[in-house]
C-alpha cells in the first residue's frame, strides 16, 4: 500500500527517535552513498545555520531565519526530486535549495542584502518568498504552466504552518485541485507561526486533512525523520507526474517538526515558549537519529563521521569567505530587481536617492 493511501490523521514514520526502524515500516531504496549524502547535507546545513546566526550577531549580516531542527524535512524532500522538477521556497529552505544546486554563499549574500544572491539562472528554483504564503498560488500557476507545456516536471512548494492561515494558501490549493496541477504542497509544520502556536491557528486535528476540501490527498509525516520525508515526497512526486486513473495529482504533505532556534534573528522565542519544550523536541533531532541508523548498518563509524565533520566545517568556512569577498552592490541595486523594466516612479525614487548621496558625500547606505 502506498503511504499516500493512509488516513491523513496517521503520521508516517520510518525511524523512531533512537534511529531504529519502526515496526511495519519500509526503508526507502537508497544506496549507502545516497544515505551518507543525506547525512552530510544535514550536517552541513546545521553547521551553516550555526555560523550564519553567529554572523548576524556579529553585525556581518542582516536578519536571518534559522533552520536548525528542520534539516530532515528539507534534505529528505529535496533529494526525492528529479533534476527537471522545481522547488518554490519560502525564506527558510536554505538546505533544500542547496540540495537543488544553490551554493550556500549565494544564500549568505541574499541575507547580506545582495540581490545577486537570489540569481537562480539554470536552477529550477523560484526566488525566495518572504511574504507569508504568497508563493503558494505561484506554485499552482507553475504547475499549470508545466501541464500546458507537457514538461513532465513537478513543482514542490514549501511553506510553514502559519501560511495555512492565509488566504493565499486556500487559493493556491483550490487552483491546484481544480486544474489538477502537478504540484506537491509541502507544509513545514514547526509548531509556531512566530509566536502563535499551531493549535491557536486552526480547529482541524491536522493540517494534512485540509487537502480534503480541495479534492486531493493529504498526508502527515514525521518531519524530523528524513527517511520518512523522502519516502512520502517521492511517492507524492511520482503521483503528480504519473497520476492513477481518476485521481488528482496534487498532494498536501504536512511534515511535523520543530525549529530549535528563533523564527528569525529578530525574534526572542523565550518570550512565548519554554526551554523544556525545546529540549523535548531535541530528543527527536534528525541528525543523530539518521547517524544512529547508519552506524547500525555499518555505513558510518567514528572515523567517517570525523571526516564528514571536518569537510563540512571547511566547506562552510570557504562559503563565508566567498560571500564576504564579493564587492558589495551599490545602493541603487535595491531598485534593479523589482520589475523587468523599471517604471518611472521607481526611477524617480532612485534619482532621489542619488541626489541624497551626493548631498551627503556618498555616505548614505554605503557603510
Amino acid at each position: 500500500m502506498s503511504v499516500l493511501e493512509r488516513d491523513p490523521d496517521e503520521r508516517v514514520q520510518v525511524l523512531d527517535e533512537e534511529g531504529r526502524v519502526v515496526d511495519g515500516a519500509t526503508v526507502p531504496d537508497l544506496s549507502d552513498e545516497q544515505l551518507v549524502d543525506m547525512y552530510r547535507n544535514m550536517k552541513l546545513a546545521r553547521h551553516f545555520d550555526q555560523r550564519a546566526v553567529s554572523l548576524q550577531r556579529q553585525g556581518r549580516m542582516g536578519t536571518y531565519p534559522p533552520l536548525s531542527g528542520q534539516e530532515g524535512a528539507q534534505v529528505g524532500s529535496a533529494m526525492a526530486l528529479a533534476e527537471r522538477d522545481w522547488i518554490v521556497p519560502s525564506y527558510r529552505e536554505h538546505a533544500a535549495m542547496y540540495v537543488r544546486g544553490l551554493d550556500f554563499d549565494q544564500t549568505l549574500r541574499y541575507w547580506m542584502g545582495d540581490e545577486r544572491g537570489n540569481s537562480l539562472d539554470g536552477l529550477n528554483i523560484m526566488p525566495v518568498a518572504v511574504p507569508i504564503a504568497s508563493q503558494i498560488p505561484h506554485a499552482a500557476g507553475l504547475g499549470m504552466a508545466i501541464d500546458y507545456r507537457d514538461d513532465d516536471a513537478v513543482a514542490v512548494c514549501y511553506f510553514g504552518d502559519g501560511a495555512t492561515s492565509e488566504g493565499d494558501f486556500h487559493e493556491g490549493l483550490n487552483f491546484g485541485g481544480v486544474f489538477d496541477t502537478p504540484t506537491v504542497f509541502f507544509c513545514n509544520n514547526n509548531g509556531w507561526a512566530i509566536s502563535v502556536p499551531r493549535e491557536e491557528q486552526t480547529a482541524t486535528e491536522t493540517l494534512a486533512q485540509k487537502a480534503t476540501a480541495y479534492g486531493f490527498e493529504g498526508i502527515q509525516v514525521d518531519g524530523m525523520d528524513p527517511l520518512a520525508v523522502y519516502q512520502v515526497t517521492r511517492e507524492a512526486v511520482k503521483k503528480a507526474r504519473e497520476p492513477p486513473v481518476e485521481e488528482l495529482r496534487p498532494t498536501l504533505i504536512e511534515a511535523v517538526q520543530y525549529r530549535f532556534g528563533a523564527h528569525t534573528t529578530a525574534d526572542d522565542p523565550s518570550v512565548y515558549r519554554d526551554e523544556e519544550e525545546v529540549e523535548r523536541w531535541k530528543q527527536k533531532d534528525p541528525i543523530p537519529r539518521l547517524e544512529a541508523f547508519l552506524r547500525d548498518r555499518g555505513v558510518l563509524d567514528d572515523e567517517r563521521v570525523a571526516e564528514i565533520t571536518d569537510s563540512v566545517e571547511a566547506e562552510v568556512a570557504d562559503t563565508i569567505e566567498a560571500a564576504e569577498s564579493i564587492e558589495r552592490p551599490s545602493a541603487e541595486s535595491i531598485f534593479e530587481h523589482v520589475y523587468a523594466e523599471m517604471p518611472r516612479r521607481l526611477e524617480s525614487q532612485m534619482q532621489y536617492l542619488q541626489r541624497l548621496r551626493e548631498q551627503h558625500d556618498g555616505e548614505l547606505l554605503e557603510e
